[in-house]
């Protein structure tokens, strides 16, 4: 058996996360992928199955048969000890350069291939986009503000209260972004 976190994905780290919150069925795993983790990491329905596989096969979770509605049994997957370790060594790693792929300033690095019109017009949709983000992390935010858990950093609740208070944070500051652009936008107009 490979040594515990050996080879493990980011992708397989963050499914450790999940299920060291709390046993899931792969189905629930990748529902929780899309929110919260969707938040800050994507994944593809077709990579998670996989990756339970070869966490298992490493130690690190482990499956019991329950009841399901489909033909086939349905499992449902719990991280191991080891599982635990990996992710607790991982959490506190070195960290790894970051690539960056952010398709939004990629765009508005070329926005000057479009009219101010249009330009505006891609503004406000990066604008509203943003605005929904903000809601949904406010909002979820307060859902979970009263729990005293969100106090605990050893509680999951505070990583979620943290990671939200990041999200807010960047949407806010995109939003001031985004302003700042149209007012640029409306002066070029102003003085071209």
């Amino acid at each position: 058996m490979p040594a515990p976190g050996a080879a493990t994905s980011n992708l397989g780290f963050a499914i450790l996360g999940l299920l060291a919150r709390r046993e899931s069925t792969g189905y629930e795993v990748a529902q929780r992928m899309r929110q919260p983790i969707g938040y800050f990491w994507t994944a593809r329905h077709s990579q998670i199955y996989p990756e339970l596989n070869r966490l298992e096969a490493a130690g690190l979770v482990e499956h019991e048969v329950i009841d399901g509605a489909g033909p086939r049994p349905t499992k449902r997957y719990r991280i191991t000890g080891a599982g635990r370790e990996a992710l607790a060594a991982w959490v506190v790693g070195d960290l790894e350069p970051q690539p960056v792929r952010d398709l939004e300033v990629l765009r508005l690095w070329s926005v000057w291939a479009v009219d101010p019109a249009a330009a505006d017009d891609l503004v406000g949709r990066l604008e509203a986009t943003h605005r929904s983000a903000l809601n949904r992390y406010l909002a979820e935010l307060a859902e979970i503000a009263e729990d005293p858990g969100t106090r605990d950093p050893s509680n999951p609740l505070f990583a979620s209260r943290i990671t939200l208070e990041g999200g807010i944070r960047s949407q806010r500051t995109a939003l001031e972004w985004c302003a700042w652009m149209r007012a640029e936008l409306a002066s070029a107009e102003r003085h071209g």
